[in-house]
């Protein structure tokens, strides 16, 4: 069982990358996929997850409107489409799996896996 998350990069503000998380040895579409985030000397923050079957997402006031969550389930994989990058944005981006769904506060405390981290660099 593996999750990877991938697609980060160095980026100028206003610009938008799209991260992916791919899993192997299970199905994405049984699970609450949660992307989470953490900056040098801050904690962990979730930032977007999207449910299993209804596909409901949730994302944190901070990237609300400019942040995408997505799935493709012919393809297994979970994505993070992010626009108008800000130079708070930069953080290690990790993607995680919760067998009961999201749980709307983002909070990560339930996740059954999670994968290796990308790095968002935002920088002018």
């Amino acid at each position: 069982v593996q999750l990877q998350a991938s697609g980060g990069g160095l980026v100028q503000p206003g610009s938008s990358l799209r991260l992916s998380c791919a899993a192997s040895g299970f199905t994405l579409d049984d699970y609450g996929i949660g992307w989470f985030r953490q900056a040098p000397g801050r904690e962990r923050e979730g930032v977007s997850c999207i449910n299993e079957r209804d596909d409901k997402t949730y994302y944190s006031d901070s990237v609300k409107g400019r942040f995408t969550i997505s799935r493709d389930n012919a393809k297994n994989g979970v994505y993070l489409q992010m626009n108008n990058l800000k130079l708070e944005d930069t953080a290690v981006y990790y993607c995680a799996a919760d067998s009961w769904g999201c749980n709307p506060t983002l909070a990560g405390t339930s996740m059954d896996y999670w994968g290796k981290g990308t790095q968002v660099t935002v920088s002018s």
